[in-house]
């Protein structure tokens, strides 16, 4: 079983940024892919960035050219390195890794982006 917490949400201005932090329990090398999801009040979860153990990184279409993936497995740790931060960017954020074919999710971090 992986533990899974994120940390380094909050309220931040429009065009200002975060990183957020997901800490691992497992061993970085031995989870496959990890991601960040999010979801706002009234919406769905989606999918904002993945990156698998070989350093492959998916970044959706809303946050491209803003947002990061990065993760490092020797201190057992994905990032998410938010820039140009939106109001629609407000959300709670998830982190997802997947570990031995099963989904673990952390408990969720508030990110508030204020106009």
């Amino acid at each position: 079983q992986v533990q899974l917490v994120e940390s380094g949400g909050g309220l931040v201005q429009a065009g200002g940024s975060l990183r957020l932090s997901c800490a691992a329990s497992e061993s970085g090398g031995s989870i496959d892919a990890m991601s960040w999801y999010r979801q706002a009040p009234g919406k769905q979860r989606e999918l904002v960035a993945l990156i698998n153990s070989a350093g492959t990184s998916y970044i959706a279409d809303s946050v491209k050219g803003r947002f990061a993936i990065s993760r490092d497995n020797a201190k057992n740790t994905l990032y998410l390195q938010m820039n140009a931060l939106k109001p629609e960017d407000t959300a709670v954020y998830y982190c997802n890794a997947i570990f031995r074919a099963r989904g673990y999710w952390g408990q969720g971090t508030q990110v508030t982006v204020s106009s």
